[in-house]
């Protein structure tokens, strides 16, 4: 294939999933835009959000990376099979995914505690990332897997498709845990 038609294979499998991501990171920023309220319950919950939705783009684009790669070397089958490259790759992005989301409640927590910022309890910060960061890594793993074998099943590059899944994903349903993480923290605490 030329270069032209490269750059227009490529171009024309990534446009529909970036209107789609655009759409996404719209509906994250209406979820962000209702989560001020609770911001005042949970005093520096809004310093942790940029952290948590950029953690899922790391941990869950690596994953995509790797099951990518997998799927063009044909060491990957695009479907749900027991396959120990496919689930050693699904269960470290779900250890790192859950971990990170702890560790970013904590980190949160000292570095306002540093500051002598107002902010919520450790036990709160470190609640609501939990349930979201459990909550997120399921729809992450299973969404992004689905989706990849889905357009690579069609003749898609999984390349292309990867990151804006990645990030619509982890926009759209990070926010929407965590909001639901807050109330539950909320009825808990």
């Amino acid at each position: 294939m030329s270069v032209r038609g490269d750059v227009w294979s490529i171009y024309r499998e990534s446009l529909p999933v970036l209107f789609v991501a655009l759409a996404g990171g719209l509906f994250a920023g209406l979820v962000l835009d209702s989560m001020v309220e609770q911001a005042e319950r949970f005093p520096g919950l809004l310093v942790m959000v940029p952290v948590f939705l950029a953690t899922r783009g790391n941990v869950y684009g690596a994953l995509g990376g790797r099951i990518s790669s997998g799927l063009h070397q044909g060491l990957i089958e695009p479907r749900f099979d027991w396959n120990d490259r496919l689930v050693n790759a699904v269960i470290a992005s779900f250890v790192n995914g859950i971990g990170i989301s702890v560790v970013i409640g904590v980190v949160t927590w000292l570095a306002l505690a540093l500051l002598n910022w107002e902010a919520a309890t450790l036990l709160e910060f470190v609640g609501i990332m939990l349930i979201s960061g459990v909550l997120t890594s399921f729809v992450m793993i299973f969404g992004l897997l689905a989706l990849i074998f889905v357009g690579y099943t069609h003749g898609y590059d999984p390349d292309n498709l990867v990151g804006p899944i990645v990030t619509t994903l982890g926009d759209v349903f990070g926010m929407l845990f965590l909001l639901f993480a807050i109330a539950v923290v909320e009825v808990i605490a």
